[in-house]
């Protein structure tokens, strides 16, 4: 968590003293990921969630900008059979359905295609991806159903999760603008060694509003 903190911080410190647009955002997202046993790809199923936060827009040069956002997720992934041994969730699951909330910092460069009141850009960066808390739900082999919180620890789920996202999208003279996204977590969520490699992805359409300039 000090991490994140510290780079939020950050994020406001470098926009404190520049000519800086705030604006607001939110969408749906389609999210699961890519997960694997033993090197092995299980197959998945999607899940619908959400995204929302805030968004800045700090000008360099030309149609260069600095984008940073921070946003709070609603992400899950549905593994419908696992084909070996998958702790967490636990050594006899024989599937997992999780839900999970996080809090995202992204540091993200803007690129104007042009110079026009309303234009097409693309943005791209990494980010820090905090997961605050999350819900698991998985059958054992046994035939027993389960409920419960998901586990963050070192040896279990990872509260970090660092990511590479892409956008592309539109922003109007008016200060609205909309954007599809695509976000690649670069680690896996699970801290256990010997554990499956869990990355998470999501596919969203966002929309959102600058208030206005400083």
């Amino acid at each position: 968590m000090k991490i994140l903190f510290s780079a939020i911080v950050l994020l406001l410190t470098i926009t404190a003293t520049s000519q800086v647009q705030y604006g607001v955002f939110a969408g749906p997202q389609v999210t699961d990921a890519r997960y694997t046993i033993a090197d092995k790809r299980q197959e998945s199923s999607l899940k619908i969630g959400v995204n929302a936060g805030f968004q800045m827009k700090v000008p360099f040069e030309g149609r260069l900008s600095f984008a940073p956002s921070i946003m709070y997720n609603l992400r899950g992934y549905k593994i419908d059979e696992f084909t070996g041994i998958a702790f967490p969730p636990d050594s006899l699951a024989a599937n997992v359905d999780t839900r999970f909330h996080t809090i995202e910092v992204a540091f993200l460069l803007q690129h104007d295609f042009n110079i026009q009141p309303g234009h097409f850009f693309i943005r791209f960066g990494p980010s820090l991806d905090f997961a605050l808390f999350g819900n698991e739900k998985f059958t054992t082999i046994n035939n027993t159903k389960v409920d419960r919180s998901m586990k963050f620890s070192f040896s279990d789920y990872g509260h970090y999760l660092a990511s590479a996202i892409i956008q592309l999208g539109y922003e109007t003279q008016g200060g609205l603008f909309v954007y599809g996204h695509y976000n690649y977590s670069l680690t896996t969520m699970n801290n256990w060694d010997y554990g499956p490699g869990i990355g998470n992805r999501a596919v969203g359409l966002t929309i959102g509003k600058y208030f206005k300039g400083k």
